[in-house]
C-alpha cells in the first residue's frame, strides 16, 4: 500500500509564507468561483430535467382532420370565496385530452401579477406561469390521459379589497379549442 507523506506543519507554514498573503487570497478566491461555477452548473442541469417538455415541438392539427386531440375540462371557473389580503387559495381544473393524439398545453399566462398557473402531468409540476411569463415550456398529455391545473391567487403581490376576478390562460394544439380560459372570484377583505 502507498501512502502519501504529510509534511510537518512547520514546512506548510514555511510554504505559506514563501508564496506570500496576496497570492493565498488570490487561490482561495479562484478555488471558491471554481466550487460555485460547478454548484451553478449542477443545479442548472438539475433545473432542466424538470422541464424536459421544454424543448418538445408544437404539433399542430386542422379541424379537419379526424387524428387529433381533443380537450375537455371539468370546468372553466371556481369560487374562491372570502379571503384575507394577506392569505393565498387555489383552485384545480382538469384537462383531459379526450382524442387520438397527444395534447400539448403551452404558452400558460395569467390577467395579474398576481395570479398564477400551473399544470401537473403524470405527478410532475410545471414552474409557474404569471402574467409576463416567457417560458418554452409545453406539456404534454398523451389520448385518454388528464393535466390538472392549479389557479393560484395572492392578493397580497397586487393589493386589492372586495370582489376579484382573475384569469389563466392555456394555449393547446387541439384546433377547436386552442385558448383556454381558467377564471377564479374571490371576495378580499
Amino acid at each position: 500500500m502507498y501512502c502519501i507523506p504529510i509534511p510537518p506543519i512547520g514546512d506548510v507554514l514555511y510554504f505559506m509564507k514563501s508564496i506570500g498573503t496576496e497570492k493565498i487570497i488570490f487561490i482561495s478566491v479562484g478555488v471558491t468561483t471554481l466550487i460555485f461555477i460547478i454548484l451553478v452548473t449542477v443545479f442548472a442541469s438539475r433545473d432542466s430535467t424538470n422541464s424536459a417538455n421544454s424543448d418538445t415541438k408544437l404539433v399542430t392539427y386542422s379541424a379537419s382532420e379526424t387524428d387529433k386531440p381533443k380537450t375537455v375540462t371539468s370546468s372553466n371557473f371556481s369560487d374562491l370565496g372570502d379571503m384575507k389580503l394577506n392569505s393565498e387559495k387555489s383552485a384545480t381544473f382538469t384537462i383531459t385530452n379526450q382524442g387520438n393524439k397527444p395534447l400539448q398545453l403551452y404558452d400558460i399566462k395569467s390577467s395579474c401579477m398576481c395570479t398564477f398557473g400551473q399544470i401537473t402531468i403524470d405527478g410532475v409540476k410545471s414552474p409557474e406561469f404569471g402574467m409576463h411569463s416567457e417560458n418554452p415550456w409545453i406539456g404534454i398529455v398523451a389520448p385518454g390521459k388528464k393535466a390538472t391545473l392549479s389557479v393560484i391567487y395572492k392578493p397580497y403581490l397586487m393589493p386589492v379589497s372586495g370582489t376579484i376576478s382573475r384569469d389563466v390562460y392555456v394555449k393547446t394544439n387541439d384546433p377547436s379549442s386552442s385558448n383556454l380560459t381558467f377564471t377564479v372570484k374571490a371576495f378580499v377583505e
